[in-house]
């Protein structure tokens, strides 16, 4: 039987109030390039343009684990401390004479290995993810802290490390390795069963374990990924910086979050977007560039931070109980 006009009116409406986040992101980001292509001196050049990639690269790689884990239900604060601490690990190896290779995929394994305690302790020991990953935050940051002093760890020259930092095709690679990472972090949350799952567990982690959805095992990996993404991050600060520095992705955690949260994707789990999170990292990205461009203090940068989260928060909020009312 083949639906009438009026049956598919609806299904429209809800696909498009789906895509309505994403297009209002859109058209924030033309009128931050309008606002502070108009207000802030240089905005426009190429060599800041390059550098807002660049800094978004920092925030997105993260923020493709960071979107899968929300949506699974869960939340992880300890990226800022666990790229600073991979740094910093890299760095004494690359000191100690380690080959360069081989150091930076153990960098990556120590980094998923850090990442996948976090997932035990909410898994198996029913440790909230805030509190795990909170406990891992400061951890990491001491330790980073104190076995460095406080102090940049250098490593010399290094040619693999200055290959990572250097464009291709006028873009620093860590734009490329992020793009890449897009798609392949959107292929899986869209096309293939452990997306489905991953939402079917941020949705509803009973309804999920009681279809079969082994919802532990789903727990750990996402957090494996998170902490994988950020040891790469870790990484790529490295050959960005030329030393592991212990002080360095400050606040990163946060600037992580507001994206994947300005992005769409609901705190409350079981609903997001890797598009919506790549809008979201262009938003933030764009709001820190222009405000340091503009000269405004640091403090006040924060503040706008903190109301551009509880703003998104609030969207959110009213998005799904819109969503709601209408299956109602």
């Amino acid at each position: 039987m083949t639906a009438t006009p009026t049956q598919l009116r609806p299904t429209r409406r809800i696909a498009l109030g789906q895509h309505m986040n994403e297009l209002s992101l859109l058209a924030g980001i033309v009128v931050l390039y309008l606002v502070f292509a108009s207000t802030a001196n240089g905005f426009l050049g190429l060599y800041n343009q390059v550098n807002i990639l660049r800094d978004a690269a920092t925030i997105g790689i993260a923020a493709w684990a960071m979107t899968l884990i929300i949506i699974s239900g869960e939340i992880d604060v300890s990226t800022g401390p666990m790229v600073a601490f991979i740094s910093v690990v890299l760095a004494y190896m690359l000191q100690w004479g380690w080959p360069t290779v081989p150091s930076m995929a153990l960098a990556l394994v120590v980094g998923g290995a850090l990442g996948g305690l976090a997932g035990v302790l909410r898994a198996h020991f029913d440790v909230p993810s805030f509190v795990a990953t909170l406990g891992l935050w400061s951890v990491l940051r001491g330790a980073s802290l104190f076995f460095t002093d406080a102090l940049p760890v250098s490593i010399g020259r290094n040619d693999v490390v200055d290959a990572l930092d250097r464009s291709v095709l006028g873009l620093p690679p860590a734009v490329l390795i992020m793009l890449v990472l897009f798609l392949v972090f959107w292929f899986v949350s869209k096309r293939t069963a452990f997306g489905r799952s991953i939402y079917a567990v941020g949705g509803n982690p009973q309804a999920a374990f009681l279809s079969g959805i082994n919802v532990r095992r789903i727990r750990i990996t996402v957090f494996v990924l998170g902490g994988l993404m950020a040891a790469l991050s870790g990484v790529l600060l490295l050959s960005r910086l030329g030393s592991g520095n212990a002080t360095a992705a400050s606040g990163l955690e946060f600037d992580v979050i507001a994206a994947v949260v300005v992005g769409g994707t609901a705190l409350s789990g079981g609903r997001g977007s890797m598009v919506g999170t790549l809008l979201g990292v262009l938003v933030i990205t764009l709001i820190g560039n222009g405000l340091i461009l503009l000269g405004i203090n640091p403090f006040v940068q924060q503040v706008v931070r903190g109301v551009i989260i509880v703003a998104a928060v609030l969207a959110n909020i009213y998005a799904i109980k819109r969503s709601q009312g209408r299956r109602g």
